[in-house]
């Protein structure tokens, strides 16, 4: 009896291009969408492009590996969702350090429902700045958000209210140090002045005031649009994403751990936003790993809550089209 579905029944080729296209729908920082795909008869490529305008706010390189991370997963589970597996090769070729990760080895199997709601939240998943509801994350829901972090290779650590006295400390200390960086002031603008182009922060999805929260989001340096109602985050959990390696493979992961984490919480109905000024921070990114106990390096702390049901959230943020991030040539001149 034949398991094929009419999924699993279209060209391998054309599996690769939509798993490339969906994985279009990955948060990067600033909506930057540092990716390029590549579409091999048998195979899915993942670069990485390197921004002139991120070297300020990412000089190591660690934000943008995060993207493409979360880029990678999200091609992997569309993938999945179509019936077929794949081997994951990271950093593949010493040569070309832009080459991230290789999907190759794509065999036929079962399409996975649950891969396939997972596809869907990825085209609702969003980034909420306002301040989450008083309504409580179930504690069922923070174990299987965790529990998708651990499948990634990461860890993540929930903070009790002592450490999150802290990481408002720390947070404020590095929001005090970039607000005084002219280059990374001059970067934010540039990121949030992009409308037309694709990439970058619209008005829309940014809080026309700072929210009154314990731990400060990002100062972008502008108001934007957003209402920000009157909440709090005294309902937010903060966790830290974590790992036992602090090198450009291990910063791939922690993007794949991040998606994992991000589209599991939207499944649940929990809204998700990534802290990531805190370890822009040299000083900063030190005192969160004292929090770990120096059992490991911290990749991002995520704000998780339940959104409030009585306004309407932010709208998507825009994105690149398709023919400028998937390369489908090497099919074409393959005649597959």
């Amino acid at each position: 009896m034949s398991h094929e579905t009419p999924a699993t029944g279209r060209p391998l080729t054309t599996a690769l291009a939509e798993a490339a296209a969906t994985a279009g729908h990955a948060p990067s920082v600033h909506n930057s969408q540092p990716w390029r795909w590549r579409v091999l008869p048998d195979a899915l490529e993942l670069r990485v492009v390197r921004d002139a305008r991120l070297t300020a706010t990412d000089p190591e390189g660690r934000l943008v590996a995060y993207s493409c991370g979360a880029a990678l997963h999200h091609a992997r589970v569309a993938l999945t969702a179509e019936g077929w597996t794949a081997v994951v090769e990271r950093m593949p070729d010493p040569d070309e350090p832009d080459l991230l990760a290789r999907l190759t080895g794509l065999a036929r199997a079962e399409a996975d429902p649950e891969a396939m709601r997972l596809v869907q939240c990825m085209q609702v998943r969003h980034t909420d700045r306002r301040p989450v509801s008083e309504e409580p994350v179930p504690t069922a829901a923070l174990g299987q958000i965790a529990s998708a972090v651990t499948a990634e290779g990461c860890q993540l650590q929930f903070l009790d209210r002592d450490n999150v006295m802290e990481l408002a400390a720390v947070a404020s200390h590095a929001a005090s140090v970039e607000a005084e960086d002219p280059q990374l002031r001059e970067e934010l603008l540039y990121w949030t002045s992009r409308a037309g182009t694709g990439t970058g922060l619209p008005p829309e999805v940014l809080p026309e005031e700072a929210p009154q929260t314990t731990v400060p989001g990002r100062d972008f340096g502008r108001p934007g649009t957003l209402p920000v109602g009157p909440g709090h985050d005294r309902a937010a959990v903060y966790g830290l994403l974590y790992g036992d390696e602090d090198e450009p493979d291990s910063w791939l992961r922690a993007g794949e751990a991040l998606s994992a984490a991000w589209l599991t919480a939207t499944r649940l109905g929990v809204s998700v936003v990534p802290l990531s000024g805190v370890v822009e921070v040299a000083g900063t990114r030190q005192t969160l790993r004292g929090l770990l106990a120096g059992l490991g390096y911290p990749y991002l702390v995520m704000r998780l809550g339940i959104a409030d049901p009585a306004h309407a959230g932010p709208p998507h943020t825009p994105r690149l089209a398709v023919a400028q991030v998937v390369d489908t040539s090497a099919v074409r001149d393959a005649g597959a």
